[in-house]
């Protein structure tokens, strides 16, 4: 118990002397929004791998769809790493920083603005990002508090209480520089971390040779009647199994904390070393938590029916060294913490920013902006905090589906605006908009409507996924029938691709032949 406590203590005093430290540069909006867009890549791509993973993948998803397709729930992770990360920073990595710092956009929603010439479409991307990042900041608090009761037996209400003062008082300290550092910190915490647990958790299962053997001789007649299925390398569920990849890897290029972390890249050679660091980072860590979560089959099946799929990680952990306890549940707060962070300053420079500034009558000064960022960065830890208790204490299974549908609204609604706003002038404002409604229509069908669905489609991750897949069609379609923007707010969004700029003969091969 000491042991747990002292890197507790560490941990914390780390954690707010960062933001204390980062508030001299957290003194207009630019700088508590996006640092001044003069981060470097290391801390960009550790601020984007660990908003990208909390508690609710390393407990809730790993031990869910670790139970559900076996080992085989590793290819979830190789695709986070894969599409969420390298693909996600290829694509959009430049072409985000190029056309945001053009339009001197600091927020999704006031990008969508000034690429699209539309107030509206700014209010009403403000609201999608209200409504729906705040429960599912609520859901990063149950798989912390889970292994907190655990390893300390600290009531519920008392760690979610914890989690969002700390986050509150470093958030508001520091902005987006704080994050970013505490994010590099905490990464590393969870890189090392993640690889330590597996290494505990397979030498108690006698080694990996042992436990995949374990594993194969596993069988559940109710998934699959073929023999070691969940050994095996696509597991029981393999159109299952690609629907979460989809989910779970495409769904970040239209999260707007994740998307955000582009702003504030600095240089060309950034993109490159970012791109390479955040992908090792997810192939480590989100590989590793589903990897972990495959031999969750190796429990008593009576922990799903005692605790649900939250139960499978916290149990596999819960007879490891104190010493490697206490380093999960620092890895989990870790991994919480920043992606909590993350959440808060973008809703809340989304409501203040876009929403709030964008309908006032009077005139909303820069100070003051900051101020009410500030105070909303509170104010929606502290909704996220009741939302929580009150999910717990009720076991109100109507939030809990609510916050599981978070991500695929999302994710719908702004990826293919997104993708297609930065690569084609051809994006119109309807296409934009019938694709937010479609997007969030497939969600909130699948919230109320669920009996009424296809069996395929009753499943959140499902719909999540066809929503995004839609949309990559929906937008040109619709664009092809429907009023084009003017040439003019079209060639100043692009005008930033088209300027000559001057390189290194080290970066850019030249035919000196032809000069």
């Amino acid at each position: 118990m000491a042991t747990k406590i002292i890197l507790l203590v560490i941990f914390f005093a780390v954690t707010i002397g960062v933001g204390i430290y980062c508030n001299k540069h957290s003194t207009d909006v630019n700088g508590f929004v996006l640092g001044g867009r003069n981060v470097g890549p290391w801390l960009t791509a550790f601020a984007y791998g660990t908003s990208y993973f909390s508690a609710v993948i390393f407990v809730g998803y790993a031990g869910q769809f670790g139970w559900k397709f076996g080992i085989s729930s590793t290819w979830i992770g190789i695709g986070n790493a894969v599409i969420g990360s390298l693909l996600a920073w290829t694509v959009l990595g430049r072409r985000t920083r190029l056309m945001t710092r053009t339009l001197n956009a600091s927020t999704m929603p006031e990008f969508f603005e000034k690429r699209f010439d539309c107030k509206a479409m700014k209010i009403i991307s403000s609201v999608i990002i209200f409504v729906f990042l705040i429960p599912y900041t609520a859901s990063l608090y149950n798989g912390l508090s889970r292994l907190f009761e655990m390893a300390f037996n600290i009531d519920y209400s008392t760690c979610i209480i914890i989690m969002a003062a700390l986050t509150c008082v470093y958030v508001i300290a520091g902005g987006y520089m704080a994050t970013a550092v505490n994010d590099f910190i905490q990464g590393i915490i969870m890189l090392f971390g993640i690889i330590a647990v597996i290494v505990a958790v397979l030498h108690g299962f006698g080694g990996f040779s042992e436990a995949l053997e374990a594993l194969a001789n596993v069988s559940d007649p109710t998934v699959s009647t073929t023999p070691g299925v969940f050994a095996s390398i696509f597991g029981p569920d393999p159109i299952g199994l690609l629907s979460v990849v989809i989910l779970t890897s495409l769904g970040t290029w239209g999260l707007p904390q994740m998307v955000t972390k582009f702003y504030s890249v600095k240089t060309e050679e950034d993109i490159k070393k970012g791109t390479i660091i955040s992908t090792i980072f997810a192939l480590v860590v989100a590989g590793g938590c589903y990897f972990l979560g495959g031999f969750g089959r190796l429990l008593d099946p009576n922990v799903i029916a005692n605790g649900g799929y939250d139960a499978i990680i916290p149990t596999l952990l819960s007879n490891l060294d104190d010493a490697i306890i206490g380093i999960v549940i620092i890895l989990v707060l870790s991994a919480s913490i920043s992606t909590l962070s993350s959440l808060v300053l973008t809703s809340s420079s989304t409501l203040v920013l876009d929403l709030i500034k964008e309908t006032s009558k009077k005139e909303i000064s820069n100070k003051k902006s900051l101020l009410l960022i500030r105070i909303f960065v509170a104010i929606f830890i502290a909704i996220s905090v009741v939302i929580a208790i009150f999910q717990y204490n009720s076991q109100d299974a109507f939030i809990a589906q609510f916050m599981g549908i978070s991500w695929g609204a999302l994710a719908g609604a702004f990826l293919a605006p997104m993708i297609y706003g930065l690569y084609s002038k051809k994006v119109t404002k309807t296409a934009v908009f019938v694709n937010f409604a479609v997007s969030i229509s497939i969600m909130l069908t699948n919230m109320f409507l669920k009996p009424y669905l296809p069996s395929i489609l009753q499943s959140p991750i499902n719909c999540g996924a066809l929503a995004m897949l839609l949309g990559l069609v929906i937008v040109p379609i619709v664009s092809k029938f429907t009023k084009k923007l003017n040439d003019a707010t079209t060639d100043k969004a692009f005008a930033c691709y088209e300027k000559t700029v001057t390189v290194k003969a080290s970066t850019v091969l030249i035919d000196d032949e032809t000069k």
